[in-house]
Parts: C-alpha cells; sequence; structure tokens
C-alpha cells in the first residue's frame, strides 16, 4: 500500500503553504512554485446580471455548522485545533489520514483492511482528509462511506474482464493527459491528485502517482490541441481534483481555455464538495464565476456525504450561477438499493445538485467487489421513475469498455447476452461486451 512513513501531526498554528512541495510523489505543487510567465491572463469580467429573487434558505437544522459525529471526531482526535484551522483546505489537505499507524489510531481495523494496509503493491495509495473520516464509522467495517475509501484485500483481485484501464483510455491520448473520444470535446486530466481516493476510481492506474504533473509545459501542449482543432466546444477538466489546485493555478488553466473562440463550455469534475467542502471558498467562487459558461460535474456516492458542509459548498457554487450536476458510482452493498439511492438523489435536490448519471462501475482490476449486476441498476431505475421527480432520476450508463464511450442502459440498448458478457449497442451502432457475471 502506497503509504507515508512517517504521518504528519495535527498543528493548530498557521498553515504553511510551502508543506506541499513540488517533489511530493501524491501532493499537489504549491502555487509560489508557479513560475511568474505563467500567472494567469485575466480577462474583463463577464457582465452579470442576475435579477433579484428570493431565494429559499433550509432551517436552522440543516445549516447546522457540523454533524454531531463530526464534533465528537474532533474534540477526540483534534481537541486543540480552532475551527479557522479545521476550516483551512490546505490543512486538511496536507493533514490527510494516509499511513496504517494514523487509521489504526481511529478506526477499529479489520482482517482485511489491516491486510491491504500493509501491502506495499497497491494499486492505489491512500489518503483521506479528516473532515471525511470524521464521517466514518470507527467500528462499522461495512459502513458504506468507510468501504469506499479504506482498503480492503479484495482490492487485489483481479476478477474476469476487469482491465487497470478498461475504457481505453490510453489509446484516445493523442497526449500525456488528454483524451480525445467524442468528436466535440476532450476530458483534460489536470493532475493526478485527489484529497481522498475512492477504492473503486477509474484511474487508479495513474492517480496518486505523480505521473501526471500539473507542469505549464504539458498544459500548455494540451490547450495547444485543443486550438488547433475547431471541432473542441467542450472540454472537461478532471484528473485526479482540478479543485486541488490553488485558485492562480486553476484560473491559468481556465482563462487560456476561454481565449480559445470555439471552446463553448468548460466543465470541471470534482468530489471537493463531498471529501473538502472547506475548499469552496469566497475567493474561489468570484474567480470560477468569471468564466461562464462553466458547469460542475460532482461526485456523491452516499446520503450520508450530504453534509451541513457540502450543503453549504454547492450553495455557494449554485449561487455564482454554476450548473451542478452528480455522477454517482453505483457500487455493491454502498447505494445498491432504491431505497439508499432515493434518499441520495432527493437530498442531491435540495442542495441544488442535478442526479445527473448513475454509473455502472468501471471493470477496473480489483473492483468484483464493488459491482453490481445490470439488472440491479435497471431495478433502481424502476424503483425512482415515477415515485420520485424527474429531475432527481438520473441516466443510468455503462462507459463501454475498450473504449465505446458512455452508453444508456435501456432496453433498446440491450442486443443480449454471450455466456456471462452483456452486449450493448452505443451510439455508433457498434456492439460492446460488459462483463456482468463477475458480482453475482
Amino acid at each position: 500500500m502506497h503509504l507515508e512513513t512517517r504521518p504528519k501531526a495535527a498543528t493548530c498554528g498557521k498553515v504553511d503553504p510551502t508543506v506541499l512541495q513540488a517533489g511530493d510523489e501524491d501532493d499537489p505543487p504549491d502555487a509560489t512554485t508557479w513560475p511568474a510567465a505563467a500567472q494567469p491572463v485575466r480577462p474583463a469580467p463577464m457582465p452579470q446580471s442576475f435579477p433579484s429573487l428570493h431565494v429559499v434558505r433550509p432551517s436552522r437544522e440543516k445549516t447546522a455548522r457540523t454533524t454531531a459525529q463530526t464534533r465528537k471526531f474532533r474534540n477526540r482526535f483534534y481537541p486543540a485545533l480552532p475551527d479557522k484551522i479545521w476550516n483551512d483546505w490546505r490543512w486538511q489537505v496536507q493533514n490527510r489520514i494516509r499511513s496504517l499507524a494514523q487509521l489504526e489510531k481511529m478506526l477499529n481495523l479489520s482482517a482485511d483492511e489491516r491486510f491491504a494496509l500493509s501491502d506495499s503493491a497497491s494499486r492505489l495509495p491512500v489518503g483521506i482528509t479528516p473532515y471525511y473520516m470524521s464521517l466514518l464509522s470507527a467500528g462499522d467495517f461495512s459502513q458504506p462511506l468507510r468501504r469506499t475509501v479504506v482498503p480492503t484485500v479484495f482490492e487485489s483481485v483481479t476478477g474476469p474482464g476487469e482491465a487497470d484501464d478498461p475504457l481505453g483510455e490510453e489509446e484516445q491520448s493523442p497526449l500525456p493527459g488528454l483524451v480525445h473520444r467524442y468528436p466535440d470535446r476532450v476530458l483534460l486530466l489536470v493532475l493526478d491528485f485527489c484529497s481522498t481516493y475512492c477504492r473503486y476510481c477509474t484511474r487508479s492506474r495513474v492517480v496518486g502517482r505523480g505521473s501526471i504533473f500539473p507542469s505549464r509545459g504539458r498544459l500548455e501542449k494540451a490547450i495547444d490541441y485543443i486550438r488547433s482543432r475547431p471541432e473542441i466546444r467542450d472540454v472537461l477538466l478532471s484528473g485526479g481534483d482540478p479543485l486541488t489546485l490553488g485558485d492562480d493555478r486553476l484560473e491559468w488553466i481556465l482563462s487560456r481555455l476561454r481565449q480559445i473562440p470555439h471552446v463553448e463550455v468548460i466543465r470541471i469534475g470534482t468530489k471537493v464538495p463531498a471529501v473538502l467542502p472547506q475548499r469552496i471558498t469566497p475567493k474561489l467562487v468570484r474567480m470560477l464565476r468569471k468564466y461562464h459558461p462553466l458547469w460542475m460535474s460532482l461526485h456523491f456516492t452516499h446520503p450520508d456525504e450530504c453534509t451541513p458542509e457540502a450543503f453549504r459548498a454547492c450553495t455557494a457554487l449554485a449561487d455564482a450561477g454554476i450548473p451542478l450536476g452528480s455522477q454517482t458510482v453505483l457500487l455493491k452493498g454502498i447505494n445498491d438499493s432504491v431505497a439508499v439511492m432515493k434518499s441520495l438523489v432527493q437530498r442531491l435536490m435540495k442542495m441544488r445538485v442535478r442526479p445527473y448519471y448513475l454509473y455502472q462501475c468501471d471493470p477496473i482490476s480489483g473492483s468484483a467487489h464493488f459491482r453490481t449486476p445490470v439488472e440491479a441498476g435497471l431495478d433502481i431505475i424502476r424503483g425512482l421513475r415515477g415515485f420520485t421527480s424527474g429531475y432527481a432520476v438520473p441516466t443510468y450508463v455503462v462507459d463501454a469498455p475498450g473504449g465505446g464511450g458512455k452508453i444508456p442502459v435501456a432496453p433498446e440498448t440491450v442486443l443480449g447476452r454471450d455466456g456471462e458478457d452483456l452486449l450493448l449497442k452505443n451510439h455508433h451502432g457498434n456492439c460492446f461486451r460488459y462483463p456482468d457475471g463477475a458480482a453475482d
């Protein structure tokens, strides 16, 4: 398991931004190391003409500053830490829980978890913000949030049909960190760092490895590629998590993309509102609103992530005119029931987040313990349709192995079966196989 050998102690003093050094393997470089010549070119602010609206605010109960569980966690593990430091996103990143020694102080580890944490050959590093750790159950090994971020021995078992790069991103990358799969849009992997690593991550082959660095040279080549192809109208920034960059670095990227006339829409894929809501600062929001049309694809997995802190983060983004959509991965034993998914989508609606996609879990290596049969997802859609708001019903998709793209799972897209493989038709009319027998 990729673990930090020297656990970082919680500090109550002023946050030192130089802690994040460019040489750290899975830490983002500090903004102070960005070359002066690469500072963002700031366009004139776009005119804003928002009408005066009557905004319905949530009740006092829903806007409580934190949950009782988080307060209890802080009192136990960070008793002298001021609110100002706890709510500083840089402190949260610098003090991620990354080692076996740290985890065993905060959780009663199962044998499967301990074995995985002791395995130095793990595909994916461990990293959990103190905030998100406060949401985990110390004694319940099967708690949904805990299972999504604490590794188990099952990650080391590769099942039939699984692969490190099941979506074929490497074959559709004209440049390092740039995926051009669809005709009119590209995926730009800004960096490979996340503040918290999901154990079912599609890019577990690269995240946290220091292989996708947000260097000026690499990003300029990717932006030049986009500039040279007028058919590209939509750019999705992902990684890793783009919002773990400092404001200046992120604005440098946004400003250059916005200078390309044929780039109509910029999207940011992030899990920050769920795992690091402290990152959504007024300064960040003021910067983002200059680059409309700007959309965000958020990643919420379970209703327990819809905390007061997450509510405030999403409210700030929505108030800035940024449309928010959630892309939820269907996970066995975590959210694979109508009741749990209904609770999640309804809470997201209250947070002004549109449930957008329900993803069938990609067949990455070691994912069998997370993956459900496709029929489980269809049952959830049937259980939501007509029983909650239409806006709250996501589109259920399979990201077709082999680079076929996202295929909505509906009767007209399911061609049949060949053994344990599900046969699917994509938007080009091509047939793709999804290994649907590994999680029976």
